[in-house]
């Protein structure tokens, strides 16, 4: 979740997380299903925080009386390749959330496509151009646009 949420660019992802958890700890006896079910419903939840911070920021943005010391990479993103992480920042935001719900969180594509409100074609479409699009970046060779 924590991933998910550093992938949405949220600025403060901790808090946010923390956010989430709480709600699910309030509702969590309200969901009825698998637990397909319930991953669908907090990642949800995460991806409604997350648009919410979003909006908050963009109306109270941040004004800082002083340099803002770049943060220490997490640990998963010190893993990556640098030219994996270009690629990645050179996706769309649709693009990221989409890649993020399917393989960091690994749900399935109508799960996806319930959660970002897209139909299933448009999210496999999503997700064929933004793999495509990563595979063209770090491959040594140049592959043809889509």
């Amino acid at each position: 979740m924590l991933a998910y949420l550093r992938a949405q660019r949220v600025a403060e992802p901790e808090d946010v997380l923390g956010e989430v958890f709480l709600h699910v700890a309030r509702d969590l006896h309200r969901v009825r299903g698998d637990g397909l079910a319930v991953r669908k419903w907090v990642f949800t939840l995460a991806r409604n925080r997350a648009v919410d911070e979003a909006r908050r920021r963009a109306r109270r943005p941040r004004i800082a009386d002083r340099p803002v010391p770049d943060a220490e990479a997490p640990p998963a993103a010190r893993l990556l390749d640098a030219e994996l992480m270009d690629a990645l920042a050179r996706l769309t935001p649709d693009q990221l959330e989409v890649i993020s719900l399917r393989f960091v969180a690994d749900l399935p594509v109508d799960a996806v496509a319930r959660i970002t409100r897209r139909s299933v074609g448009a999210v496999k479409a999503m997700q064929h151009r933004a793999l495509a699009q990563l595979a063209q970046a770090v491959s040594r060779e140049p592959q043809p646009t889509l």
